[in-house]
């Protein structure tokens, strides 16, 4: 009896080990076709010649410490990807019975932003892993912070913190509140919702202020 149960877990990882053997391999691949159409290079360069590209420096440190705070509280400390966010996402997605995935650093946003829609597979999420480690290799923390806080969407047609910074408080992000900064660091996860929904809104906004304090950003 115990030789068959040896057996049937045998096999059952092997199955396992082939699934993701094939899953790698189709994202690699979809990424190598990504990165062939058009290098990292070309594409940020591309990011960084809009008219509204700002700088991090011209940004407000609260801003900058609630994104990283509510996003991806090891952004400086992992090399791309959170093995740590991976396993929980995982757990939970199990739990719940979904495909919700999660668990992406910054680094792997900017490069799911950069090259991929928001399609929901295994594929894209290890296609987006290899991106985030070409980013990681060739690029330093606060320039990949820097890309993500200028590509991403905060509802409403704003694309980019300068957009959202001037369109929701009408002043730079440079002269952001805390609480005008915390508002803004929470908008991404959900910008339909919390941009059009003052309760919520302000609900995520807390839930920034409590990561910041959490992990003492």
């Amino acid at each position: 009896m115990k030789k068959f149960i040896f057996k049937i877990f045998l096999w059952f990882f092997i199955l396992l080990f082939i699934i993701f053997s094939i899953i790698l391999g189709l994202g690699y691949l979809k990424y190598k076709d990504a990165i062939n159409k058009i290098s990292l290079n070309d594409a940020i360069f591309e990011i960084k010649s809009s008219d509204n590209y700002i700088k991090i420096s011209d940004m407000s440190e609260d801003y900058k410490t609630a994104v990283v705070a509510i996003e991806d509280h090891r952004f400086y400390t992992h090399k791309g990807i959170d093995i740590i966010s991976i396993i929980r996402s995982i757990y939970v997605n199990l739990i719940n019975k979904s495909l919700d995935y999660g668990g992406s650093t910054i680094t792997q946003q900017v490069g799911r932003n950069i090259y991929f829609t928001q399609e929901k597979s295994p594929v894209r999420k290890i296609a987006e892993m290899f991106v985030a480690f070409d980013l990681e290799k060739n690029y330093s923390k606060d320039e990949i912070l820097e890309l993500y806080l200028n590509i991403i969407y905060f509802g409403n047609g704003y694309y980019g913190i300068y957009d959202a910074s001037y369109g929701y408080f009408n002043k730079s992000p440079k002269d952001l509140s805390f609480y005008e900064a915390t508002y803004l660091a929470g908008l991404p996860n959900a910008p339909s919702v919390y941009s059009e929904n003052n309760e919520l809104g302000e609900e995520r906004r807390m839930q920034v202020v409590n990561a910041m304090e959490k992990y003492e950003k």
